[in-house]
């Protein structure tokens, strides 16, 4: 069977920079795949190689049966495609974009071409739209005619990156109930990048996780959430049940516990012969956020700040109880700064230094009333005029 994309050893380098990394995809006809990973890991650099808008360092690419980019242009007009944000004439209408786009290559017959308009914009819920510029139209607009332009053509497969971006949760559930549709009733193969893992969960029968480059994981879904072997259990009754389960306890977080157990039917029966109340029980499986986390390293837009550089052979690491504040610098004490003396330029006299007069303590003032305080008003104000204050 002829696969709808299958990659071989598919390589891409900008420079040093390896940006895709000997990836090997395989997605039979009919099927439904999603291909996730984080910011920066190649997901995008993939598509646009499918799709041969990016040549390839090695390796080769089979789309439909067809070598890309070497046979494109005779099974591309059998390809949707919707890569990161759709674009379009901001001037124009929905109806008149959609008309240049499906004569832009061969495969459009002009005598359906308003049929097959009216019908994409249908599926997408634009029907209505008028001759509203595309200018005018929200995100979640623009993202729906993007949708309708990859479905124009009536497509065997369909390549969407993000494909929900943009779009309110019942815009979301639309969308994967129209995606559902198609690949139910006219067997459309549907290739999905996404970082909504659970639309991913919803909508995908198979998932490949790309990380810096290269395909880590590509597996079915329901392989990559089978049961763990233990079963989830909450009761209000934990302590009885932690001492009846003796060592198959794996995990306790207050009334919730994580047993090893085969069979959770003979799991609940032997906690209800003991008198043990069960609220919840279930098997335990992991979600695919905890398989992509599991199996990717780390997103390559982050970028952190720079560590520190530690005081060489006296760095150490402080208690909590001790602070580098309480201990004196290493070495000889540091001297305390000393002003510098000015030296006056030749150009420049010296300021004469303001000359003080001191205060009579004798008993007298020095107000000229001879009032005989010692400390009177005139003293105050006049120490005060040159600088200093007698209190």
């Amino acid at each position: 069977m002829t696969a709808a994309i299958r990659t071989v050893g598919l390589t891409k380098r900008y420079g040093s920079v390896l940006a895709v990394d000997g990836i090997e995809l395989d997605v039979p006809p009919g099927d439904i795949y999603g291909f996730l990973g984080p910011n920066g890991s190649g997901k995008t650099t993939t598509v646009r190689m499918l799709l041969g808008l990016v040549l390839p360092t090695a390796g080769t690419v089979e789309v439909l049966g067809a070598r890309i980019p070497k046979h494109a242009r005779s099974v591309l007009h059998r390809v949707g495609a919707l890569v990161e944000a759709p674009a379009a004439y901001g001037h124009l209408g929905a109806r008149a974009n959609l008309s240049i786009m499906d004569a832009a290559g061969p495969g459009g017959a002009r005598r359906t071409r308003k049929a097959r308009i009216d019908q994409a914009l249908e599926q997408v819920g634009l029907a209505g739209v008028g001759r509203r510029p595309v200018k005018a139209y929200s995100l979640g607009m623009r993202q729906r005619l993007g949708i309708a332009a990859a479905l124009l053509r009536r497509p065997d497969l369909l390549i969407l990156d993000e494909p929900t971006n943009g779009l309110d949760p019942r815009g979301i559930q639309e969308i994967r109930k129209l995606l559902l549709d198609l690949n139910s009733s006219a067997g459309t193969t549907i290739f999905l990048s996404s970082h909504l893992l659970a639309e991913v969960e919803h909508l995908c029968r198979r998932v490949g996780v790309v990380d810096r480059g290269r395909l880590v994981l590509q597996d079915s879904l329901a392989a990559l959430r089978a049961p763990t072997g233990s079963v989830v259990v909450r009761t209000p009754d934990p302590e009885w049940a932690v001492g009846v389960l003796d060592g198959d306890l794996r995990e306790r977080s207050g009334d919730r516990l994580v047993v090893r157990a085969a069979d959770p039917a003979e799991l609940n029966a032997r906690l209800v012969r003991h008198g043990i109340r069960i609220s919840e029980l279930a098997e335990e499986r992991r979600t695919l956020e905890e398989v992509v986390l599991a199996a990717t390293t780390g997103s390559s837009d982050r970028v952190d700040g720079a560590v520190p550089p530690t005081m060489g052979v006296r760095s150490e690491v402080l208690s909590s109880d001790d602070s580098a504040w309480d201990r004196p610098p290493p070495g000889p004490p540091m001297p305390l700064p000393t002003r510098r003396p000015t030296t006056p330029s030749p150009l420049q006299s010296p300021r004469p230094e303001p000359t003080r007069s001191e205060p009579d303590w004798t008993g007298r003032c020095s107000c000229g009333a001879n009032c005989g305080r010692s400390r009177c008003t005139a003293i105050r104000s006049s120490s005060t005029s040159r600088g200093w204050l007698v209190v």
